[in-house]
Protein backbone atom coordinates (compact mmCIF):
# COMPACT_ATOMS: atom_id res chain seq x y z
CA UNK A 1 0.00 0.00 0.00
CA UNK A 2 2.99 2.73 0.60
CA UNK A 3 4.46 1.76 -2.93
CA UNK A 4 1.27 2.33 -4.10
CA UNK A 5 0.56 5.48 -2.38
CA UNK A 6 3.96 7.00 -3.71
CA UNK A 7 3.03 5.72 -6.86
CA UNK A 8 -0.41 7.52 -6.96
CA UNK A 9 1.23 10.82 -5.66
CA UNK A 10 3.38 10.88 -8.57
CA UNK A 11 1.10 10.74 -10.99
CA UNK A 12 -2.07 12.18 -12.24
CA UNK A 13 -4.76 9.56 -12.72
CA UNK A 14 -7.96 9.82 -14.37
CA UNK A 15 -11.08 7.10 -14.74
CA UNK A 16 -11.33 5.74 -18.60
CA UNK A 17 -13.61 3.46 -19.67
CA UNK A 18 -10.99 1.00 -19.53
CA UNK A 19 -9.81 1.43 -16.14
CA UNK A 20 -7.51 4.49 -14.65
CA UNK A 21 -4.90 5.98 -16.93
CA UNK A 22 -1.76 6.89 -15.59
CA UNK A 23 0.07 9.68 -16.16
CA UNK A 24 3.45 10.20 -14.68
CA UNK A 25 3.94 14.03 -13.31
CA UNK A 26 6.56 13.80 -10.92
CA UNK A 27 6.82 16.20 -8.34
CA UNK A 28 4.18 18.18 -9.52
CA UNK A 29 1.48 17.06 -7.05
CA UNK A 30 4.20 18.29 -4.09
CA UNK A 31 4.17 21.81 -5.96
CA UNK A 32 0.63 22.30 -6.24
CA UNK A 33 0.62 21.62 -2.26
CA UNK A 34 2.32 25.22 -1.36
CA UNK A 35 0.26 26.59 -4.04
CA UNK A 36 -3.05 25.51 -2.69
CA UNK A 37 -4.35 27.95 -0.03
CA UNK A 38 -7.11 25.22 0.96
CA UNK A 39 -3.92 22.65 1.29
CA UNK A 40 -2.23 24.92 3.43
CA UNK A 41 -5.40 25.64 5.82
CA UNK A 42 -5.84 22.41 6.51
CA UNK A 43 -2.77 21.58 7.77
CA UNK A 44 -2.34 24.75 9.66
CA UNK A 45 -6.02 23.53 11.32
CA UNK A 46 -5.03 20.23 12.05
CA UNK A 47 -1.81 21.09 13.67
CA UNK A 48 -3.10 23.31 15.82
CA UNK A 49 -5.71 20.82 16.24
CA UNK A 50 -3.71 18.23 17.79
CA UNK A 51 -1.46 20.19 19.85
CA UNK A 52 -4.47 22.05 21.53
CA UNK A 53 -6.28 18.58 21.57
CA UNK A 54 -3.01 16.22 22.91
CA UNK A 55 -1.46 19.25 25.67
CA UNK A 56 -5.21 19.22 26.96
CA UNK A 57 -5.65 15.60 26.97
CA UNK A 58 -2.60 14.94 28.59
CA UNK A 59 -2.44 16.82 31.56
CA UNK A 60 -6.35 15.96 32.09
CA UNK A 61 -5.88 12.47 31.67
CA UNK A 62 -2.68 12.51 34.02
CA UNK A 63 -4.60 14.09 37.08
CA UNK A 64 -7.80 11.60 36.79
CA UNK A 65 -5.53 9.13 36.38
CA UNK A 66 -3.81 9.64 39.45
CA UNK A 67 -6.88 10.96 41.32
CA UNK A 68 -8.68 8.04 40.31
CA UNK A 69 -5.70 5.78 41.40
CA UNK A 70 -6.13 6.73 45.01
CA UNK A 71 -8.99 6.87 45.38
CA UNK A 72 -10.54 3.52 47.69
CA UNK A 73 -14.50 3.91 47.15
CA UNK A 74 -16.13 3.23 43.91
CA UNK A 75 -13.08 2.77 42.02
CA UNK A 76 -14.19 1.03 39.37
CA UNK A 77 -17.47 3.03 38.89
CA UNK A 78 -15.07 6.13 38.76
CA UNK A 79 -12.83 3.51 35.58
CA UNK A 80 -16.10 2.96 34.13
CA UNK A 81 -17.43 6.22 33.54
CA UNK A 82 -14.34 8.06 32.32
CA UNK A 83 -13.42 4.82 30.14
CA UNK A 84 -16.96 5.27 28.51
CA UNK A 85 -16.42 8.05 26.13
CA UNK A 86 -13.79 5.70 23.88
CA UNK A 87 -16.20 3.02 23.94
CA UNK A 88 -18.54 4.69 21.87
CA UNK A 89 -18.44 5.14 17.84
CA UNK A 90 -17.21 7.98 16.39
CA UNK A 91 -20.25 8.68 14.05
CA UNK A 92 -22.84 8.36 17.27
CA UNK A 93 -20.55 10.99 19.32
CA UNK A 94 -20.29 12.83 15.87
CA UNK A 95 -24.40 12.47 15.77
CA UNK A 96 -24.78 13.04 19.81
CA UNK A 97 -22.99 15.89 19.91
CA UNK A 98 -24.83 17.65 16.59
CA UNK A 99 -28.13 16.99 18.84
CA UNK A 100 -26.72 19.16 22.39
CA UNK A 101 -24.75 22.03 19.66
CA UNK A 102 -27.69 22.66 17.64
CA UNK A 103 -28.52 26.40 17.07
CA UNK A 104 -32.52 25.48 16.35
CA UNK A 105 -32.70 22.13 18.64
CA UNK A 106 -29.88 21.74 20.39
CA UNK A 107 -30.49 20.88 24.09
CA UNK A 108 -27.44 23.38 24.90
CA UNK A 109 -28.82 26.12 23.58
CA UNK A 110 -32.53 25.35 25.07
CA UNK A 111 -30.74 25.24 28.81
CA UNK A 112 -29.09 28.48 27.72
CA UNK A 113 -32.50 30.14 26.83
CA UNK A 114 -34.03 28.58 30.13
CA UNK A 115 -31.85 30.79 31.82
CA UNK A 116 -32.41 34.12 29.76
CA UNK A 117 -29.80 33.47 27.44
CA UNK A 118 -29.43 34.10 23.60
CA UNK A 119 -27.24 30.97 22.68
CA UNK A 120 -25.25 31.62 19.23
CA UNK A 121 -24.88 29.34 16.74
CA UNK A 122 -22.26 27.30 17.66
CA UNK A 123 -21.62 25.47 14.12
CA UNK A 124 -22.17 28.37 12.12
CA UNK A 125 -18.93 30.88 13.55
CA UNK A 126 -15.37 29.74 12.15
CA UNK A 127 -13.86 30.11 16.12
CA UNK A 128 -16.48 28.70 17.91
CA UNK A 129 -17.19 25.40 15.26
CA UNK A 130 -13.54 25.02 15.82
CA UNK A 131 -13.78 25.39 19.36
CA UNK A 132 -17.14 23.19 19.10
CA UNK A 133 -14.41 19.90 17.37
CA UNK A 134 -12.35 20.64 19.91
CA UNK A 135 -14.33 19.94 23.16
CA UNK A 136 -15.99 17.02 21.64
CA UNK A 137 -12.44 15.44 20.69
CA UNK A 138 -10.58 16.47 23.67
CA UNK A 139 -14.00 14.87 25.51
CA UNK A 140 -13.84 11.88 23.24
CA UNK A 141 -10.15 11.04 23.45
CA UNK A 142 -9.39 11.78 26.95
CA UNK A 143 -10.34 8.18 27.99
CA UNK A 144 -7.51 6.82 25.77
CA UNK A 145 -4.60 8.51 27.29
CA UNK A 146 -6.94 8.13 31.00
CA UNK A 147 -6.47 4.16 30.68
CA UNK A 148 -2.78 4.51 28.95
CA UNK A 149 -1.42 6.45 32.10
CA UNK A 150 -3.35 4.78 35.07
CA UNK A 151 -1.98 1.44 33.15
CA UNK A 152 1.10 2.79 33.78
CA UNK A 153 0.82 4.36 37.43
CA UNK A 154 -0.61 0.68 38.43
CA UNK A 155 3.05 -0.80 37.34
CA UNK A 156 4.93 1.99 39.58
CA UNK A 157 6.50 0.47 42.16
CA UNK A 158 4.70 1.06 45.70
CA UNK A 159 7.79 0.61 47.68
CA UNK A 160 9.27 3.90 46.25
CA UNK A 161 5.54 5.62 48.38
CA UNK A 162 5.66 3.88 51.19
CA UNK A 163 9.42 4.59 52.19
CA UNK A 164 8.62 8.58 51.03
CA UNK A 165 5.71 8.96 53.17
CA UNK A 166 7.68 7.11 56.07
CA UNK A 167 9.89 10.03 55.37
CA UNK A 168 7.07 12.47 55.58
CA UNK A 169 6.84 13.23 51.71
CA UNK A 170 3.08 14.89 51.37
CA UNK A 171 0.91 13.64 48.32
CA UNK A 172 2.12 16.29 46.32
CA UNK A 173 5.83 15.68 46.35
CA UNK A 174 5.03 11.84 46.05
CA UNK A 175 3.35 12.85 42.15
CA UNK A 176 6.10 15.76 41.36
CA UNK A 177 9.04 13.89 42.68
CA UNK A 178 8.18 10.25 42.02
CA UNK A 179 5.13 9.68 40.09
CA UNK A 180 5.50 12.22 37.11
CA UNK A 181 9.35 11.24 36.40
CA UNK A 182 8.69 7.77 37.12
CA UNK A 183 5.77 8.02 34.47
CA UNK A 184 7.45 10.00 31.68
CA UNK A 185 8.05 6.76 28.98
CA UNK A 186 4.48 6.05 29.86
CA UNK A 187 3.32 9.93 29.01
CA UNK A 188 5.50 9.75 26.25
CA UNK A 189 4.22 7.00 24.64
CA UNK A 190 0.56 7.95 25.26
CA UNK A 191 1.30 11.39 23.22
CA UNK A 192 3.09 9.81 20.25
CA UNK A 193 -0.02 8.02 19.74
CA UNK A 194 -2.51 10.25 20.38
CA UNK A 195 -0.74 12.99 18.25
CA UNK A 196 -0.70 10.38 15.13
CA UNK A 197 -5.10 9.68 15.74
CA UNK A 198 -5.29 13.23 16.12
CA UNK A 199 -3.50 14.36 12.84
CA UNK A 200 -6.24 11.55 11.36
CA UNK A 201 -9.05 13.00 12.90
CA UNK A 202 -12.05 12.53 10.42
CA UNK A 203 -15.61 11.65 11.83
CA UNK A 204 -16.19 14.59 14.33
CA UNK A 205 -15.36 17.17 11.53
CA UNK A 206 -17.26 15.23 8.89
CA UNK A 207 -20.34 15.04 10.53
CA UNK A 208 -20.37 18.30 12.93
CA UNK A 209 -18.87 20.82 10.08
CA UNK A 210 -17.48 18.43 6.97
CA UNK A 211 -14.92 21.71 7.15
CA UNK A 212 -17.10 24.05 7.38
CA UNK A 213 -18.13 27.12 7.72
CA UNK A 214 -16.18 27.78 4.79
CA UNK A 215 -12.96 25.90 5.31
CA UNK A 216 -12.88 27.11 9.10
CA UNK A 217 -12.53 23.32 10.32
CA UNK A 218 -11.01 21.86 7.38
CA UNK A 219 -8.29 19.37 8.02
CA UNK A 220 -6.09 17.52 6.41
CA UNK A 221 -8.20 14.14 6.43
CA UNK A 222 -11.07 15.98 5.28
CA UNK A 223 -9.82 17.58 2.96
CA UNK A 224 -8.16 14.49 1.62
CA UNK A 225 -11.52 12.88 0.86
CA UNK A 226 -13.14 15.82 -0.82
CA UNK A 227 -10.12 15.44 -3.13
CA UNK A 228 -10.21 12.21 -3.28
CA UNK A 229 -13.70 11.33 -3.83
CA UNK A 230 -15.65 14.94 -4.67
CA UNK A 231 -12.73 16.28 -7.04
CA UNK A 232 -11.72 13.20 -8.57
CA UNK A 233 -7.86 14.38 -7.78
CA UNK A 234 -6.78 11.02 -6.81
CA UNK A 235 -2.38 11.72 -7.37
CA UNK A 236 -3.20 14.75 -5.67
CA UNK A 237 -4.70 13.17 -2.64
CA UNK A 238 -2.15 10.52 -2.09
CA UNK A 239 0.38 13.42 -2.06
CA UNK A 240 -1.40 15.04 0.57
CA UNK A 241 -1.82 11.94 2.52
CA UNK A 242 1.73 10.83 1.85
CA UNK A 243 3.03 14.50 2.90
CA UNK A 244 0.80 14.68 6.25
CA UNK A 245 2.47 10.92 6.80
CA UNK A 246 6.19 12.65 6.53
CA UNK A 247 4.84 15.55 9.20
CA UNK A 248 3.65 13.18 11.45
CA UNK A 249 6.85 11.23 11.41
CA UNK A 250 8.76 14.71 11.39
CA UNK A 251 6.85 15.58 14.59
CA UNK A 252 7.20 12.00 16.34
CA UNK A 253 10.90 11.63 15.70
CA UNK A 254 11.65 15.00 17.43
CA UNK A 255 8.87 14.27 20.06
CA UNK A 256 10.83 11.42 20.71
CA UNK A 257 14.65 13.16 20.45
CA UNK A 258 13.46 15.79 22.85
CA UNK A 259 11.93 13.17 25.37
CA UNK A 260 15.15 11.40 25.55
CA UNK A 261 17.19 14.91 26.15
CA UNK A 262 15.38 15.67 28.68
CA UNK A 263 15.78 12.48 30.34
CA UNK A 264 19.11 12.64 29.70
CA UNK A 265 19.28 16.34 31.51
CA UNK A 266 16.81 15.33 34.36
CA UNK A 267 19.24 12.05 35.30
CA UNK A 268 22.39 14.04 35.35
Amino acid sequence: PIVQLVRMSLSDLQFVQAGVSWTWVGLANFKKIFQDPIALTAMRNTVLFAVITVAVETVVATVLAIAVNRVTRLARFYRVVVMMPILIPPIAIGVMWLMIVNYNYGVLNEALTALGIAGPAWLNSGTLAFSVIIVVDIWHWISFMFIIILAGIESLPVELNEAARIDGASEMQLVRHITLPLLRPTISVAVVLRTIFAFKVFDEIYLLTSGGPGNATQVVSSYIQEVFFTQARMGYAAALALGTAVVVVVLVVGYQRLSTLTARRAGA
